[in-house]
């Protein structure tokens, strides 16, 4: 049994029993492949693919209760690289963080900058994508940071930490008539105009759509983005009342626009960090971690690790 052989079973899986896209991700032939699985095949007295042909279809039941331990010996594979690393050359490395634009636009700028101010020698890569995309950057591996406000905590694989909570505000052009009211803006209110805000799933909407679903209003959305830049933009041309996270209005930045608090209106949102269940942190990550939330400190994020890892075996 081999390494080369788990990877190629583990990827098969990952590219949906392409031995073509396999084989190009492992640098190697596809009939190189298929002789590493059917080898460990041969090993182990089972057979973890079903096959039409040549082809692979699926996993056997088998296949189905021996994926989770070949992850997890190439996980530990990887996890025993990077310690040693971690102690032969502790300030140089490569550290990946994936985020939604939010994140990456107005919360991590700084703590990015002070990160490479510390750690000169660690090439930093900053991936963006939806709270989806972010989960599954750390479930392959590709990521050993997330941050995102939506879908994280719904992945049993990563161990998620609580960031920092914000809310969201309404902005307008100078002189719109919400800015007239000598009362708190209600969720009737805003309703009676078109709305320009963030696409599903991302930055906060689902408490957008709970919190008009409550008051049995439809407000009328008359376009989404993910970016809220993007929102403000055409709120600038008019086009509707723009709903955006409070962290992205900047008075001096948005100075063609006004904002108007809206956290009596929507629930509050929950900014995570997320962190693949098993993986092992260089002592730079811990501190990229840190910068960005103090509180969550290298004893407190192993400590949870730590925790998650204990549940696992409990059950």
């Amino acid at each position: 049994m081999n390494f080369q052989q788990l990877r190629s079973v583990r990827e098969a899986v990952r590219r949906g029993f392409n031995l073509t896209e396999v084989a190009t991700m492992l640098h190697t032939s596809q009939p190189g492949v298929s002789r590493q699985i059917r080898e460990l095949e041969e090993e182990l007295g089972v057979e973890i693919f079903v096959r039409a042909g040549k082809r692979l279809t699926g996993l056997t039941p088998p296949g189905e209760t021996l994926l989770p331990i070949v992850e997890r010996l190439l996980l530990e594979s990887d996890n025993l690289r990077r310690a040693g690393h971690d102690f032969s050359a502790s300030a140089q490395g490569r550290l990946s963080v994936a985020a939604t634009h939010s994140q990456a636009r107005y919360a991590l700028p700084q703590v990015v900058r002070d990160f490479r101010t510390l750690f000169p020698q660690v090439s930093l890569h900053l991936h963006q994508g939806s709270p989806r995309q972010v989960a599954e950057m750390l479930l392959s591996g590709e990521a050993d940071i997330g941050v995102a406000t939506e879908a994280l905590a719904g992945y049993e694989a990563l161990v998620t930490l609580p960031c920092y909570r914000w809310t969201h505000s309404i902005v307008v052009p100078p002189g719109h008539a919400l800015l007239q009211q000598g009362e708190p803006v209600t969720l009737e209110q805003l309703a009676r105009y078109p709305i320009v805000t963030y696409e599903l799933g991302y930055t906060g909407r689902a408490h957008i759509d709970e919190a008009f679903a409550r008051e049995g209003l439809a407000p009328d959305i008359v376009l989404t983005a993910m970016d809220a830049d993007v929102i403000k933009t055409y709120v600038e041309l008019d086009m509707g009342v723009g709903i955006v996270a409070s962290i992205a209005v900047d008075p001096e930045r948005d100075r063609h626009l006004r904002m108007i608090d809206a956290g009596h209106l929507f629930e509050v949102n929950l900014t995570r960090l997320a962190l693949r269940k098993g993986a092992w942190l260089r002592g730079y990550a811990y501190r990229f971690i840190e910068s960005f939330v103090p509180t969550l400190t290298r004893e407190r994020v192993e400590q949870a690790m730590r925790a998650e890892a204990a549940a696992v075996v409990a059950d």
